[in-house]
C-alpha cells in the first residue's frame, strides 16, 4: 500500500512529507487510516535532534486516531471500521505488564523506540527499499500505518477523532502522572512547571483529585490564563516574578505538597525539588539532555521528601483514555480549549507554532473528508 508521510530524513531538518510503501502485516497487528495526530514535545525532540532515542529517517507521530483498514488474522474484539485512538506498545506478558503497568513493561524501549519491531523488520519503506524507522510502534504523521493491537483504544462511532489523539500521549501523560504517580490526597497542595499540553493535563488532574491549591508556572502569560481558566489557583510568570518567594507567600512558607516539571530544563528541575514541603513529592517528565545536580540528604532525606519517575503516567491506555473521553463530555477535563488543527502539509508550522509557544496543543488533519459536513476552521 503506498502512503504519504511526513518524515524527518536528518536532525534539525523540516518534516518532508514523502511517498512510502507499507510493509507486511503482521498477525497481531491493523492497518489504519489515519485522521488526525497531535504534535507531542517528544517527536520534536528527535527532530530537533536534541535525542537520539529513535533511528533517522523516522516517521514520527504518537497520538494518532484513525479508523481501521484491515485487520491481522490475530486480531480479536476489533474490526474493519471501528474508530480508535493510539497510544503506546507493550508486550503483555511480563510482570509490570501483568500487574497493571504497561508503561514499566520490560520490553517497552524495544517496542516503542527502536524503530523497528523486535525481530527488525520494519512498516516503512521508501522507493528505493530503504527501510524508515516507526515511532512508539504507530507513527502517526502519515495517510495510513501499521500499528499493534496493544497500542490501541477503540471509541464509540459518536467521538469525534479529529480531537481526540493528543490523549494518546501528552493529556495521558500529564493526568496519570498526578493520578498514579503523585496519588495527592484531597485540599493539598501542587505546582506544575510548564504549561503545554502535558503540564494542563497534570492540573485540570489535580483539579479533579481535589487540589485546593494548584499552582501554574511559565514564562507565556497566554498560557498562564489558560491555566486559570482550566483550575489553577494561582499563577506565576517566573521570568517576571520570584519562583521562590511567591510560592512561600501562597503556602504560608510550607512549600507545597506535590511538583511536577515538565520543561525538562535543568534550574527548573531543581526548582520543582526546591519547593516541596516537608514529606513532599516531585515527579519530573520531560525528555531532556538536562540533568540536575542536588545533595541527597539536604534535598531530600533530610524533609523526607521523594523523586519518583513516571513514565506515560504509569497509565493503562485502554482503561485511561475512555475515561477521559467521560471526563470531557462531563466538562471535567475540557482539553479541547488547548487545540489548534493544522491541515497535514502544514505540519512544520503546526511543530513550529508549539514550540515557541503560539500553540499549545497542536493537531494536523490527515483526514479532511472524515465528518466534512461538521468542520473545524482548519
Amino acid at each position: 500500500m503506498k502512503v504519504t508521510a511526513a518524515i524527518i530524513n536528518e536532525a534539525n531538518k523540516n518534516y518532508q512529507l514523502e511517498a512510502l510503501t507499507l510493509g507486511e502485516l503482521y498477525s497481531d497487528e491493523v492497518v489504519v487510516k489515519m485522521v488526525a495526530s497531535g504534535i507531542c514535545q517528544s517527536d520534536e525532540v528527535v527532530r530537533t535532534g536534541k535525542s537520539s532515542i529513535t533511528p533517522l529517517p523516522a516517521v514520527m507521530g504518537h497520538e494518532g486516531a484513525g479508523v481501521i483498514e484491515k485487520v491481522g488474522s490475530a486480531v480479536k474484539d476489533l474490526n474493519v471500521g471501528d474508530q480508535v485512538v493510539m497510544a503506546y506498545n507493550y508486550c503483555g506478558a511480563c510482570p509490570s505488564c501483568r500487574t497493571g503497568h504497561p508503561s514499566s513493561c520490560s520490553q517497552w524501549t524495544t517496542l516503542n523506540l527502536s524503530g523497528a519491531r523486535p525481530d527488525g523488520s520494519h512498516i516503512f519503506f521508501k522507493a528505493d527499499g530503504t527501510p524508515v524507522s516507526s515511532f512508539f510502534a504507530q507513527s502517526s504523521f502519515a495517510t495510513y500505518t501499521i500499528t499493534n493491537v496493544n497500542n490501541l483504544i477503540k471509541v464509540e462511532p459518536e467521538v469525534d477523532l479529529r480531537l481526540v489523539g493528543p490523549l494518546g500521549c501528552g493529556l495521558l501523560t500529564g493526568f496519570g502522572t498526578v493520578v498514579n504517580g503523585l496519588q495527592p490526597k484531597t485540599s493539598s497542595s501542587i505546582v506544575v512547571f510548564g504549561t503545554g499540553g502535558v503540564g494542563l493535563g497534570a492540573l485540570m488532574a489535580a483539579n479533579i483529585e481535589g487540589c485546593s491549591t494548584i499552582i501554574a508556572v511559565d514564562i507565556h502569560d497566554s498560557r498562564l490564563e489558560i491555566a486559570r481558566e482550566l483550575g489553577a489557583t494561582h499563577t506565576i510568570n517566573s521570568s517576571t516574578e520570584h519562583l521562590g518567594e511567591r510560592i512561600a507567600k501562597i503556602t504560608g512558607s510550607l512549600g507545597v505538597n506535590y511538583s511536577i516539571d515538565t520543561t525538562g530544563i535543568s534550574s527548573v528541575m531543581k526548582a520543582s525539588i526546591d519547593v516541596l514541603a516537608i514529606a513532599g513529592v516531585s515527579a519530573p517528565v520531560a525528555i531532556s539532555k538536562d540533568s540536575i545536580a542536588f545533595n541527597t540528604f539536604k534535598d531530600l532525606s533530610l524533609t523526607n521528601r521523594k523523586l519518583i519517575g513516571v513514565l506515560m503516567g504509569d497509565a493503562v491506555p485502554q482503561i485511561t483514555i475512555p475515561q477521559l473521553i467521560r471526563y470531557h463530555n462531563e466538562g471535567k477535563f475540557p482539553f479541547d480549549k488547548l487545540v489548534k488543527f493544522y491541515k497535514f502539509n502544514d505540519i512544520n508550522q503546526a511543530a513550529a507554532d508549539s514550540t515557541n509557544g503560539q500553540t499549545i496543543k497542536p493537531i494536523v488533519i490527515m483526514d479532511e473528508n472524515y465528518r466534512k459536513e461538521e468542520p473545524i476552521g482548519i
